[in-house]
């Protein structure tokens, strides 16, 4: 029975397939953060999912602990009581600390140019591995030459030695 229990936690423990039933997501916001209105809470809790941490850089704020990130929630909150539309809080927030914060950034300005750049390499790495297929389909075969009568001499006086 001992043997089947720790058989059965080294399962659980190794396997990310099973770690993934039993973990919860954990979710940064404090109970002092969440408003009294449940529409308004959920807009937060929507608007707080889209928006980078600053600290982290690869989390949302509603998921990071970092002081800034509870700011930011508490900003969102702030503004979404004070009558602001979804639109007018990423809007301010955005003004505040630039593109960067968006978890998704937009299509405008500059950041055509880096959209465009993924699907751009790959037409060009496309282009470059047709253009080398055709040219070493085109290229004449390399024979094979046997060794010369001094390279065949050579190799006989390395062998013997």
């Amino acid at each position: 029975m001992r043997a089947l229990l720790i058989a059965l936690m080294l399962l659980v423990g190794s396997s990310s397939a099973l770690t993934g039933v039993f973990a919860t997501p954990a979710w940064a916001v404090l109970p002092d953060e969440v408003l009294d209105d449940p529409a308004l809470e959920a807009r937060a809790r929507e608007l707080s999912k889209g928006l980078r941490c600053l600290v982290c850089q690869n989390e949302s704020i509603d998921e990071s602990n970092a002081s800034l990130a509870r700011d930011l929630r508490l900003l969102v909150r702030e503004r979404l009581v004070a009558g602001d539309t979804d639109e007018e809080v990423i809007d301010f927030i955005v003004a505040r600390y630039g593109e960067f914060v968006l978890l998704n950034p937009t299509t405008r300005g500059a950041n055509w140019l880096l959209w465009a750049a993924g699907p751009a390499m790959l037409l060009l790495a496309l282009g470059i591995g047709v253009f080398y297929v055709r040219a070493r389909a085109k290229a004449p075969a390399e024979t094979e030459t046997g060794l010369s009568d001094a390279e065949q001499a050579r190799l006989r006086e390395i062998l013997k030695d």
